[in-house]
């Protein structure tokens, strides 16, 4: 029994990157999209033409039974962790470069559930070629999932089947996450030392207080000594306080914590936070290069990638993850809707720094604003590896110091009660 026929309308590219249109008598999408490419086009929307039959479901067509499943329990099972940044990294080169070798797009998409990405099951990709066969754009099969791509992601990929440089865009997005995925490692490897050192140390000194000196005093109290310096009745009551009383400091530490979070939801505390994040002495110069960073190498990728100027200050703004530059992007995007330039809201805001400004400036007058964004990029990344050095040269030395000093006091306090008790002793003989 034949197939009844439907006729499709498309749009797709030639290698060359001309827009060709038409229709095809087909009988489904993946019929159409399947022709398209046997001829050397890639697709970018396959559509049922109006009045056209409507397809018919060919025999052995597989039915998806995740849509039988109750909401709920769908819901949980496509309910997973978000990928980090080196995941998506490498999801989008290994696409890019299937397509680089000539693969068609749909065949590329097949080949990635093989190439399975950690982070990125292989559903992710079995579902972008199950949309893309049926006639649908990558971009807009991407948009059905939204947990994996953002819309940074989506709209790159939205230019890049436009212009039909979808392998160079693949490519340039590929980088950006690299690149950011480098600077955040930077900076979790910049604290991770401290952290460790301040946790060893806050263990020793709460084991010695609740283990070790209970046990000296307990020495002194059996030989009957009880003129203690000043230092060791200090430590004694402080050991006391751990002893007793530490239900009551993880109270007070669980509480501090809960108000913190909830002034931290709030939009009032949020902003609050964020201004502190970048106005600290040391931490502060790095959270406002790292920003400046991020903000110039996303509005640069966009822009390079033919996004809209206000379509991509407003995804930057969404990708900035903090509220004060947040707020002087949504100005900035303001101001570029009513005819100003981009370097002039920029200035306005006094949030970004001059060397941007200047910078941005020269790009639009030399219409080249990506270049010069790019260049922004590269510098305050530059700036961000040597502040990152300095911070951690300047942690050490304080950290050495702290614990030296800590060290330091309960040698006094333990040793001098022992002088004090030899000397006690002696001079009672």
């Amino acid at each position: 029994m034949e197939s009844i026929m439907a006729q499709f309308s498309y749009k797709a590219r030639r290698r060359s990157g001309e827009l060709v249109e038409g229709q095809l008598d087909v009988a489904d999408r993946p019929a159409a999209v399947a022709q398209l490419e046997r001829v050397g086009l890639f697709p970018i929307a396959v559509e049922m033409a109006r009045g056209g039959a409507a397809p018919v479901r060919r025999a052995g067509q597989k039915v998806d039974l995740a849509v039988f499943l109750p909401p709920t329990l769908r819901a949980q099972l496509q309910q997973k962790r978000k990928p980090k940044l080196q995941e998506l990294a490498t999801f989008t080169q290994q696409l890019a470069n299937l397509l680089q070798a000539g693969m068609p797009l749909a065949s590329a998409l097949q080949s990635m559930t093989y190439l399975e990405t950690k982070g990125i099951p292989s559903d992710v990709s079995k579902q972008l070629r199950q949309e893309v066969t049926e006639g649908r754009s990558l971009s807009d099969a991407m948009a059905k999932q939204p947990r994996v791509f953002s819309d940074l992601y989506i709209n790159m990929v939205r230019a890049g089947e436009q212009s039909g440089a979808l392998v160079d865009v693949l490519r340039r997005m590929a980088d950006h996450f690299e690149k950011f995925a480098q600077a955040r490692a930077k900076f979790t490897s910049a604290l991770i030392y401290p952290a460790l050192v301040i946790c060893v140390g806050v263990s020793i000194v709460i084991f010695f207080l609740t283990f070790i000196l209970p046990r000296f005093m307990s020495i002194f109290g059996d030989m009957g000594f009880t003129r203690l310096p000043t230092a060791t009745v200090i430590l004694i009551n402080v050991s006391n306080g751990f002893k007793h009383y530490w239900w009551l400091m993880a109270a007070v530490i669980v509480l501090a914590v809960i108000l913190f979070k909830r002034f931290q939801a709030t939009p009032t505390g949020q902003r609050r936070i964020d201004e502190w994040k970048i106005k600290l002495p040391v931490f502060g110069r790095v959270a406002r290069l790292n920003l400046y960073g991020q903000f110039a190498r996303t509005l640069c990728t966009l822009l390079q990638n033919g996004v809209p100027v206000l379509t991509a200050l407003k995804i930057t703004e969404q990708v900035i993850p903090n509220q004060i530059l947040k707020e002087a992007t949504s100005r900035t995007r303001d101001a570029v809707t009513d005819g100003k330039t981009l370097a002039q809201p920029l200035a306005a805001s006094r949030v970004f720094p001059q060397l941007m400004v200047d910078l941005v400036k020269i790009g639009e007058e030399t219409g080249d604003v990506p270049g010069a964004l790019r260049n922004v990029a590269e510098a305050y990344e530059n700036e961000l590896n040597i502040a990152l050095r300095v911070m951690t040269n300047m942690i050490e030395p304080a950290l050495i110091v702290g614990m030296a000093l800590v060290v330091g006091f309960l040698l006094v306090a333990v040793l001098g009660a022992m002088f004090s008790m030899v000397s006690s002793i002696g001079s009672s003989m």
